[in-house]
Order: structure tokens, then C-alpha cells, then sequence
């Protein structure tokens, strides 16, 4: 009997990973073949057909459950068509975004002697010069807002030399298809991950005088309970422990997705960072400083942000210590 448990048990375990390995590649497929036509398309034809795709069908999806459970907590004070409203504009920004990604060179034509002219435009140029010329390292922090992937390729086309630390997708073969975009788009890049290989990495990065651009937004399990849109969201840490080991500057940049498939990269100025009583830069407080950051630039645009990811979850052995 338990010879034949353990045989139906191994079988089962093996279907699973065919299935598994069989919807990764299909997903792999599709991404393809969607990039393919994109490609096709331009980037203006490319951004709306991704844009009215996802709006269309991206509510019918289980995530969009998630998306809702986090606009009803972060903005209670809404009604629920104005919270449906901001979720299907996640969703159009999604798409657009997902679609823009064979367009990326494409898109971003910001010239800074006629600022005006092209699709793209940035504010705080003086401080994206300062930290082109001033030798010294700096963090820049982003967050998933509009196309998330432009101040990586604004700093790689104007010469700021950036790392770029980026989130390799689950599935292998859409992680391939996406690296090639960003390698020729975008200058250094540093695979995140979990482990201290990548501290490492990102120190080094500092250490030899460099940039390292990263998203502060997204869940770190074990995290800093650090407050968002008023409820605790693990946050990574890393960012501040690398700013008290460096004591460098840190800035924020945020892409606003304007009307007419046009976008601007805001750089803000050097964030006056909190301070213990020894002097060093307080990790927490910090932290902090970067949350509320995030936060206010999700609120001008929350129809721009990526709702759909369980940015407040928490351990589940911290949900049944709060339940005991």
C-alpha cells in the first residue's frame, strides 16, 4: 500500500512539472509571437493595441482581484467605480508598457538641445549632469509607474553610466526574449536575486565609483515593516544599507505617462536622508523617506502604478502570530 502511494504520489509530482514546464512554454511562445507583431507595429500602433489588449481582457484575469484588494485598502475614500476606473488604467498601462518593450530605442528620442521636440522629456536635467560629472557613486530608485524601463535607457543613451539591478522573470524562455531587449537597450544590468552574491554585486558597483539604479517597490518577505499607503509592507532594506555604507547620494526618478504616447522621466534632487545619533544614514527612517516617496508619486498617477502584485502580504507565520 504505501509502495503504491509513493508510486501514485512520484506520478502525480511528475505531471505537475510537465505542465508546468508545458504553460512555460507556451508563455514563452506567446511572448514571441506578440513580440514579433509589436515589432511590426511601431511604437505609437505597438503602445495602443497593447493598451486596449489588456484593458480589455486583463480583468478577467485572477490578478485582477489582487489589483482590486489593494486600491479598496489603499484608497478607501474612493468610490467603487472611481477604484475600477484606476484598475482598468493599470491594466491599459500594462499593456502599453508590455508592448512598447521592442520600441524602447525607438521611443526614447529626448534631445537636450531641443527639449521639446521628441515623444520623451525630462525634468531635473541639472541633476542628471551633476551626476553625470561629479566621480562620485549614487543611488537612483525607481518604482513600477508608466514604462518603468525608460530611466535606465535615458541614462545609457546620455552617458550616465548606470547598473541596472532588474527582477529576471520566472519563466526562462520570457526572461531570454526580455534580456535581449534590455541588452541593447540599456547599459549594465545586475540580475536581483536572494543571497549576498548580489549585495555584493551592488556594493562593488558603489565602491568603484559607479550608479546603481534599482525599483523600491516591490515585497521583500522579510523586509523592514516599513508603512505603505498606511498598512506595513515588507521592504527591502538594501538600498539605505547601502547608502549608510557609502554615504552617497541617493535620488528617485519616476516616468509620468503623458497624452500622445509621449512620457516624461522626472529626476528629483538629492533626498536629505535621516540621520542617527552617530551621524550614519538611518536605515529605517530612510526607508521610510523612500516609501512615502513612492507613495506620493503613486497618487498623482495611480492609474500608472502595477497594482497587481501583493506588494503588503505578509509571512504567513506573522499572520497566525496576529491571529494568536
Amino acid at each position: 500500500m504505501k509502495r503504491l502511494k509513493y508510486r501514485y504520489g512520484f506520478l502525480l509530482l511528475r505531471l505537475r512539472h510537465r505542465a508546468r514546464a508545458a504553460s512555460q512554454w507556451l508563455a514563452a511562445k506567446a511572448v514571441v509571437v506578440f513580440y514579433r507583431l509589436v515589432r511590426t507595429l511601431g511604437p505609437d500602433r505597438a503602445s495602443d493595441l497593447g493598451g486596449r489588449v489588456a484593458r480589455r481582457f486583463g480583468p478577467l484575469l485572477p490578478t485582477h482581484r489582487i489589483g482590486r484588494e489593494n486600491i479598496a485598502h489603499a484608497f478607501p475614500e474612493k468610490s467603487e467605480a472611481e477604484r475600477e476606473a484606476i484598475l482598468r488604467d493599470a491594466w491599459e498601462n500594462l499593456g502599453r508598457t508590455g508592448a512598447e518593450y521592442p520600441h524602447l530605442a525607438e521611443i526614447w528620442d529626448f534631445d537636450p538641445e531641443n527639449p521639446g521636440a521628441g515623444r520623451t522629456e525630462v525634468q531635473g536635467l541639472e541633476n542628471f549632469m551633476k551626476l553625470k560629472d561629479d566621480g562620485k557613486p549614487a543611488i537612483i530608485f525607481s518604482a513600477h509607474l508608466a514604462n518603468w524601463e525608460l530611466p535606465a535607457v535615458c541614462a545609457a543613451r546620455h552617458g550616465l553610466p548606470v547598473t541596472a539591478v532588474y527582477r529576471t522573470p520566472n519563466n526562462a524562455r520570457v526572461a531570454q526574449e526580455i534580456a535581449e531587449i534590455r541588452e541593447g537597450t540599456m547599459g549594465e544590468l545586475l540580475a536581483a536575486g536572494s543571497g549576498q552574491a548580489v549585495a555584493f554585486s551592488m556594493a562593488a558597483v558603489l565602491q568603484r565609483g559607479g550608479h546603481l539604479g534599482m525599483l523600491a517597490d516591490q515585497r521583500l518577505t522579510r523586509g523592514l515593516k516599513i508603512p505603505f499607503f498606511g498598512r506595513i509592507a515588507p521592504t527591502n532594506p538594501t538600498l539605505a544599507r547601502l547608502a549608510r555604507q557609502f554615504d552617497c547620494p541617493v535620488h528617485g526618478a519616476r516616468v509620468v505617462r503623458l497624452p500622445g504616447n509621449r512620457f516624461r522621466v522626472e529626476l528629483t534632487d538629492e533626498l536629505t536622508l535621516p540621520r542617527d545619533e552617530a551621524g550614519l544614514v538611518d536605515v529605517e527612517a530612510t526607508m521610510r523617506l523612500v516609501n512615502e516617496t513612492i507613495e506620493g508619486w503613486v497618487r498623482e498617477h495611480p492609474g500608472q502604478w502595477l497594482w497587481f502584485h501583493r506588494r503588503w502580504r505578509q509571512p504567513e507565520r506573522e499572520r497566525r502570530r496576529g491571529r494568536g
